[in-house]
C-alpha cells in the first residue's frame, strides 16, 4: 500500500459534522466530477474514499449512488470506481458551491463553504482525496502535490493552504496546475491539517531518522576532510624535513626546533594539536599549538632557503 493510500484511508475514518461533510464534498466534487445529462460522475481508485463519498451524499442529501467498477487505464492494476449520482443533482451542485442559483458554474466556492477553520480543513481533505499525493518519506524525496485542472480553483486551494503557512506553490502543467509543497516540515503540517495523525507520526519518525542520518554523514565527511588536511600538512612538513636532512641543515636549527622536527618524524599522522600535546607530555615542557606552529614555520623557511640555493647552483 502506498503512503498516499495510507493517508487517504486514514482520512476516510474521520468523523465529520454536516457542514464539514458539505465542505469535503465540495472539495472532492469540484476537482473530480464530470456533470453530464443530469448526472454527477465521480471517480476514485480508493474503495474507502468511494464509500465515504457515498455515505456523505446519503447523509446530507438522502440520495443513493450507483457504483460502476471499471478497469483502470493507468496501469495501476487497481479497479476504478465510478460513483453516479442521478437524484437531486442541481440541489447538490448548488449546495456545495459548484453552481450558483442561476445554474452558472462558479470558479470558486462561496465563502460559506469554507467559513470556519474546520470547514477549510474538510475542503482540503476533499481536494486531497480527489487529486492529491504525497511521496513516502522513507523511499523518496519530500514532495506533496495536488493536480487541479482549473486555474481559479488552483489559486483558491493555494490560498487555503497558505492560510496555514504551508508555502504552497503552483506550476503550470500540460494537463492542469500542480500545487506542491517540498519542505518536509510543511508537508508534515499539511498531513496534520488533513487529520491523518498516524500518517503524521510515521512521517515525523522517518524525517527525524533522515535528518539524523544526514547530520551523521555531514560530520563524517567533515571528519574525513580534517583527516585529509592533517595528512597533507604532515606530508609537506616531512618533505621539508627531508630536504634539510639531505643537505646537512639540521645544525642550522635551534634545539627546540630540532626537537619539533624529530617528533614530527616520529608521529607523522598526528595533527598539530595532538603533536604539541605529545611533546609536552614526553618532554615535560609545555608546548602550545601556537608554539609548535612557530617551530614548524622555521623548518619550512629553512627548507625553502635550501631549495632556492640549490636552484641557483644548478
Amino acid at each position: 500500500m502506498s503512503y498516499t493510500t495510507t493517508i487517504k484511508e486514514e482520512i476516510a475514518n474521520i468523523k465529520s459534522t454536516k457542514s464539514e461533510m458539505i465542505a469535503e464534498l465540495s472539495g472532492f466534487i469540484r476537482n473530480n466530477a464530470t456533470v453530464s445529462d443530469g448526472t454527477i460522475i465521480l471517480t476514485t481508485e480508493n474503495e474507502k474514499t468511494k464509500n465515504r463519498i457515498i455515505e456523505f451524499l446519503k447523509t446530507v442529501y438522502e440520495v443513493e449512488s450507483i457504483v460502476e467498477i471499471k478497469d483502470s487505464l493507468n496501469f495501476s492494476k487497481k479497479d476504478l470506481y465510478l460513483v453516479n449520482v442521478n437524484d437531486k443533482v442541481e440541489l447538490i451542485l448548488r449546495d456545495i458551491g459548484f453552481l450558483n442559483d442561476t445554474g452558472i458554474i462558479l470558479t470558486s466556492p462561496p465563502n460559506y463553504i469554507v467559513g470556519a477553520n474546520e470547514e477549510i480543513r474538510a475542503y482540503l481533505r476533499g481536494v486531497f482525496l480527489s487529486c492529491g499525493s504525497i511521496n513516502d518519506p522513507k523511499t523518496s524525496r519530500y514532495h506533496m502535490e495536488l493536480l487541479i485542472f482549473q486555474p481559479e480553483e488552483a489559486v483558491f486551494v493555494q490560498k487555503l493552504l497558505n492560510i496555514f503557512d504551508l508555502n504552497a506553490k503552483i506550476l503550470n502543467r500540460d494537463k492542469g496546475y500542480m500545487i506542491y509543497i517540498k519542505e518536509a516540515e510543511k508537508i508534515s503540517d499539511y498531513i496534520k491539517i488533513l487529520g491523518a495523525n498516524n500518517a503524521v507520526m510515521y512521517f515525523e519518525n522517518v524525517r527525524v531518522y533522515r535528518d539524523q542520518k544526514n547530520k551523521t554523514n555531514r560530520l563524517n565527511n567533515c571528519e574525513q576532510a580534517n583527516i585529509d588536511k592533517v595528512f597533507q600538512t604532515a606530508s609537506k612538513q616531512l618533505e621539508q624535513i627531508e630536504i634539510i636532512e639531505k643537505n646537512g641543515g639540521l645544525n642550522l636549527l635551534d634545539e627546540k626546533t630540532q626537537i619539533a622536527l624529530q617528533y614530527r618524524k616520529k608521529y607523522p599522522e598526528s595533527s598539530i594539536k595532538e603533536l604539541s600535546e605529545i611533546i609536552s607530555s614526553e618532554t615535560g615542557k609545555p608546548l602550545t599549538k601556537s608554539g609548535l606552529n612557530h617551530r614548524l614555520r622555521k623548518i619550512k623557511e629553512l627548507s625553502e632557503k635550501i631549495k632556492k640555493q640549490e636552484q641557483k647552483n644548478n
